[in-house]
């Protein structure tokens, strides 16, 4: 799997959440700073190459859909940074982000709790 750039990860989001697009949808669900229909075009068809998306084709006109699933890609996000930022750490991670203050102790008893669970 092919690292995505932040526009193409955009774009992969808003294919996953309509399922199967055609690039003007696709554009009308883009919020800010809309990219011209050809650069958007151009965008798909490089998600395309790098094997995310696929196409069915009714005449010139192409219904664009995810082949690679959001879970599929988030695996791979997140191994990717809790390697690289991390030290392929959890234990880093999560004392990441409650020196953050991103997460609460009753979240991380949650997370314990669901660890002890599944055991």
């Amino acid at each position: 799997m092919e690292k995505l750039t932040n526009k193409e990860e955009e774009i992969m989001h808003i294919l996953w959440k309509l399922e199967k697009a055609f690039v003007k949808d696709v554009l009308a669900e883009i919020k800010d700073d809309k990219p011209h229909y050809n650069t958007l075009s151009t965008i798909i068809r490089n998600l395309e190459d790098k094997g995310y998306v696929s196409y069915n084709a009714y005449g010139k006109t192409h219904q664009y859909y995810p082949i690679v699933s959001k879970e599929d890609y988030k695996k791979r996000f997140m191994t990717l940074a809790i390697d690289n930022y991390f030290n392929n750490s959890y234990k880093n991670v999560v004392s990441f982000f409650a020196k953050e203050e991103k997460i609460s102790v009753a979240d991380l008893k949650e997370i314990i709790a669901l660890i002890e669970k599944d055991k």
